[in-house]
């Protein structure tokens, strides 16, 4: 599933090539059909993300789309080829087009039912202003592990498995501890090094965690198997200790963590 800094950049290249022009929108596949007819023909005013939520502003109404696990967008400029297979909805605007297949939800909104799903959402590292005391307080109300904590949205918006895993190794946080265990000093570096991490991958388009000394190759542009402390790396040996690192299902998803660093 796309984490929040993929939303992100999705809502930054939306606006790019569609604010302030006239968009035609359609279904092709006609499970969207009601919502296209009430956008066809509308400006797209703003665009927007919320973790892992983006939004699309025409006038008083919102496009809201979730991608799930399946949900996908492609873009070109005009002409937009002829629609084939599930294709949900599709954009058109004075230079681009844009296609979305398989999202977890697509739907139109008010303005209040935007702020309804927002207000059932944690605080998001990549807004303007993050709330880390928001993060922070919900945190420790929780017996919850800290592994799980960080994958409800309702706690922190945007974070998905890769960078939880990452971001627990790399403050050298036992996943299982309780969530309420940990200090604000605690959580506030760990909300810190969310920023820097959802900020990088806006940046580059992809999630690299590791620093250049523990990389197998230190210099030049990091390769893939070097993204990466613990994610995917389950039986390998940790970077920093040599240990192999461990994987195990918790909140639903497989974990990666090293049982010395993070012990």
């Amino acid at each position: 599933m796309p984490e929040g800094h993929t939303i992100h950049r999705l809502a930054r290249h939306h606006a790019a090539m569609l604010v302030g022009q006239r968009i035609a929108v359609d279904s092709p596949q006609g499970r969207f059909a009601d919502g296209a007819r009430l956008l066809d023909g509308r400006v797209l005013g703003a665009t927007d993300a919320w973790g892992k939520h983006l939004f699309h502003r025409y006038d008083d109404l919102w496009l809201h789309v979730h991608l799930g696990l399946y949900g996908k967008f492609r873009d070109g400029v005009l002409p937009a080829p002829e629609p084939r297979g599930a294709l949900r909805l599709r954009l058109v605007g004075a230079g681009h087009w844009l296609e979305l297949r398989g999202p977890t939800a697509c739907e139109v909104m008010t303005g209040a039912e935007r702020a309804s799903v927002l207000a059932r959402l944690g605080p998001d590292p990549l807004r303007r202003r993050p709330d880390a005391e928001a993060f922070v307080a919900r945190v420790r109300r929780s017996r919850a592990p800290i592994a799980t904590l960080l994958m409800d949205q309702s706690v922190v918006a945007g974070v998905g498995n890769v960078y939880r895993a990452e971001v627990l190794f790399r403050q050298r946080l036992d996943p299982y501890r309780p969530g309420r265990e940990h200090d604000g000093g605690t959580l506030g570096q760990l909300w810190d090094d969310l920023v820097v991490l959802l900020r990088a991958g806006v940046r580059a388009g992809r999630i690299v965690t590791t620093l250049p000394e523990d990389r197998e190759r230190p210099a030049g542009r990091p390769r893939r198997v070097d993204s990466h402390y613990v994610y995917g790396r389950a039986g390998l040996p940790c970077r920093i200790c040599g240990t192999p690192v461990l994987d195990a299902q918790i909140a639903a998803r497989r974990l990666f963590w090293c049982p010395v660093c993070q012990g």
